[in-house]
């Protein structure tokens, strides 16, 4: 028999669309695009024309949203959606009243998106207190899109006008965006006003790629250091800035893609340091020469320093002649000199801290002992520390027996067994720090007398890699060329080498019958730089 009743198939029917709902309760959203705006009188306007608008048409307002600023490029926005969430789900919510339509949103389509669907599926008008239409109709849902899509326009004509005024400025050398690290502005204004100058911070900065070039150093030893001076950046941060030109006074941008302007402010490094800290590869074809960086045949390349002008060599190929060379790029400085004649004054320079097989326990020993004079001070921290932990176990120790024979009670003995213990844990881990500080202290003498057995065979035999490790390790600062004389010096030498040539001529007494007197090299302490200016003359 058929089936008559038809209501139970209802459910599988599409569902008539949610009509706008009647009533008259409102909400009001409010917003500025930017910070500046924030504080000044749009958005009180803004919301006093939209009470005026709810009042003119009786409508209830409910609560408010906005009152501060949201970029409307996009439609995610922290008030915006909180808004939108509000109305969503608060069944008796008939209005959203904005001042106008681009202060609901500047995103063209998707925004009159967002205002259909308030209206179709929550019964929910957008309505926009200066923009008078009514969207349920054709008339009024075709001219609200019209006014999103105006909103959207104009947005994108304003980005086009800074972004056009942003590229010109570059183009000009003046930086358009926030003072980079390092930096401060004498004269905070316009864009163009804009007269950058490195700062404090800046000055430490700089010595950060000094490190890179002269010294070697990775970006974690970097940053290491520069920590110890107050300056807190990590290995990523300390490799932006390495790969920003703005430093050495250029500007780039994706603005101006492809192209490099010089700049208007103050660099903070030179364009040749920066380079170096790229090992970058320049070539000089009129002249013929090339230069290289990583090249096996200059291993003292930028390492060295002219005395004249305390500028790095730089390095090159005569092709004609198939020859290295080492010259100071500064201009008008002549120091000009092969890489043969520079090699065979630093194996020279190396002859210094060769020492024999009959003196290599010898100073070995004698390095122990002024090495220990030094760190007196931390040898006699490290026999307070043990005293001390002695003491404060013996208080652990007594208040355990206390408890046990029941001279202290549960709360006092919970109240200084954990006090005691936290002592006993923390100066054991100052104690085992000392003790991997001797042990490690032993190994570098160790390894520093190993390697003045024959500095000279070392230094040749290793690679370019090699040779640079070597020479930082022997002079942490590099060394000093005098083309007048002919000859190097140096500014310091690693603590650990550094006595090495003066112990070698207290032996020398031995040659001759007399005994050695070791007590005149007492001055061969570091001080507290462990540095000593120049172990030998060539």
């Amino acid at each position: 028999m058929p089936m008559s009743d038809l209501s139970l198939f209802k459910q599988f029917a599409p569902q008539v669309p949610h009509e706008f709902k009647e009533g008259n309760n409102a909400v009001i959203y409010t917003r500025v695009s930017s910070a500046e705006q924030e504080d000044n009188t749009s958005l009180a306007s803004q919301k006093k024309h939209c009470e005026m608008y709810a009042n003119r048409r009786g409508l209830n307002v409910v609560s408010y949203f906005g009152g501060t600023y949201e970029s409307a490029k996009t439609d995610d926005r922290k008030e915006f959606n909180r808004m939108l969430t509000f109305v969503k789900r608060t069944k008796n919510i008939n209005y959203v009243i904005v001042y106008s339509y681009e202060r609901f949103s500047r995103s063209g389509i998707n925004g009159a998106s967002i205002a259909e669907d308030l209206l179709k599926k929550y019964g929910v008008m957008t309505l926009a207190a200066t923009q008078e239409l009514d969207p349920r109709t054709p008339a009024g849902s075709f001219q609200q899109k019209i006014l999103f899509l105006f909103g959207q326009m104009d947005n994108e004509l304003r980005r086009d006008k800074v972004i056009t005024g942003m590229k010109e400025h570059l183009l000009n050398g003046y930086w358009v965006w926030r003072i980079p690290f390092g930096y401060k502005d004498l004269n905070k204004g316009k864009a163009n006003q804009r007269n950058l100058v490195v700062n404090e911070q800046g000055k430490i900065l700089k010595s950060a790629f000094e490190m890179k070039v002269y010294k070697q150093m990775s970006n974690a030893e970097i940053a290491r250091h520069l920590s110890r001076t107050g300056l807190n950046l990590n290995e990523k941060r300390l490799n932006e800035i390495f790969l920003n030109p703005f430093y050495c006074g250029l500007l780039t941008s994706k603005m101006i893609p492809g192209q490099v302007i010089e700049g208007r402010h103050e660099p903070l490094v030179s364009k040749e340091l920066f380079l170096a800290v790229h090992n970058i590869r320049k070539e000089n074809r009129s002249q013929g020469f090339v230069h290289d960086k990583d090249n096996d045949n200059l291993p003292l390349k930028v390492f060295t320093q002219c005395d004249k002008c305390k500028q790095a060599l730089t390095g090159y190929l005569v092709k004609k002649k198939g020859l290295y060379y080492y010259k100071c790029s500064t201009k008008g400085c002549k120091v000009n000199r092969s890489a043969e004649a520079m090699h065979d004054l630093f194996r020279n320079l190396l002859k210094c801290f060769q020492i024999g097989m009959e003196e290599f326990e010898i100073i070995r020993f004698q390095l122990e002992e002024q090495m220990n004079v030094f760190f007196e001070s931390r040898i006699k921290d490290t026999k307070i520390l043990k005293s001390n932990l002695a003491e404060v176990k013996k208080k652990l120790e007594a208040i355990e027996e206390r408890f046990v024979i029941g001279e202290i009670d549960r709360n006092l003995y919970d109240k200084f067994r954990p006090k005691y213990e936290k002592e006993c844990f923390e100066i054991e881990q100052e104690l085992n720090k000392s003790d991997g500080y001797f042990s490690n202290l032993k190994k570098v003498i160790d390894f520093a007398v190993k390697v003045c057995r024959n500095p000279l065979i070392m230094w040749d035999k290793l690679d370019f890699g090699g040779k640079r490790v070597f020479q930082n390790l022997l002079f942490p600062e590099g060394i000093i060329y005098n083309r007048e004389f002919d000859q190097y010096r140096t500014t310091r030498v690693n603590s650990f080498f550094s006595a090495i040539p003066q112990l070698k001529r207290v032996l020398e007494q031995n040659k001759s019958g007399s005994s050695v007197n070791f007590n005149r090299t007492s001055a061969l302490v570091p001080g507290t730089r462990l540095e000593l200016a120049q172990p030998c003359d060539h």
